[in-house]
């Protein structure tokens, strides 16, 4: 049987998509080759805002204790220090694109990490020397960090964010069924996921 096949629409500054990834990465692992997740680019921040100011974005990120409350969830905490606020999506896609053209491990190893590093850390995801320090933590080679400026990475991240609006994706995180066009948008319980993946299964054994 082929495994279920979900694109995931998902970006590094949703405080929901952390939740999300936490919870996808274990419905994979509990899978156990019988669930695939592909994720994909969707742009919060697509361009540039340089001189955010830091104190109302830090009273912002009170916002994600809420999504701290949900079980089955990532690490949160309220900015803290001087780091910061982060200027647009798109750096943090870039570099773990970077990562996935080195291998599926490399992607596994610092899609979380990117994650973990803004919401639980207080770490500008934008900024390219802490991008570059969490790429290292990730134990990835230093040599390709640079491959993240490679144009056909930036073009990818970009066509990715324009596929999903025309497939009908209006928040993240999303979850569709490859070749499916119904979207399921939020971070929902790890049950609903599972539940999810028994019924497709189930209709793939009754069609075989």
């Amino acid at each position: 049987m082929q495994p279920v096949h979900f694109i995931v629409n998902s970006d590094y500054l949703c405080p929901w998509c952390y939740n999300g990834a936490v919870r996808l990465d274990r419905l994979e692992r509990e899978a156990e080759g019988a669930v695939r997740l592909e994720w994909r680019a969707y742009l919060l921040r697509p361009r540039p805002a340089p001189g955010r100011d830091l104190e109302k974005f830090r009273a912002y990120t009170r916002s994600w204790l809420r999504p701290a409350e949900e079980p089955d969830g990532g690490e949160f905490r309220v900015w803290r220090g001087d780091a910061g606020p982060p200027s647009h999506s798109i750096p943090p896609h870039l570099v773990a694109k970077a990562a996935a053209r080195l291998s599926e491990e490399a992607f596994r190893a610092i899609h979380p990490r990117l994650l973990h590093a803004y919401f639980a850390e207080s770490r500008d995801v934008s900024d390219v020397d802490t991008l570059r320090a969490v790429w290292g933590e990730a134990g990835l080679p230093a040599a390709a960090f640079d491959a993240h400026e490679d144009p056909e990475l930036l073009r990818r991240t970009l066509a990715e964010h324009d596929e999903a609006i025309e497939a009908g994706v209006t928040g993240v995180p999303s979850v569709r069924l490859a070749g499916n066009d119904a979207v399921i948008t939020g971070a929902h319980p790890l049950e609903l996921y599972r539940r999810w993946v028994g019924r497709i299964q189930g209709q793939a054994a009754e069609r075989a």
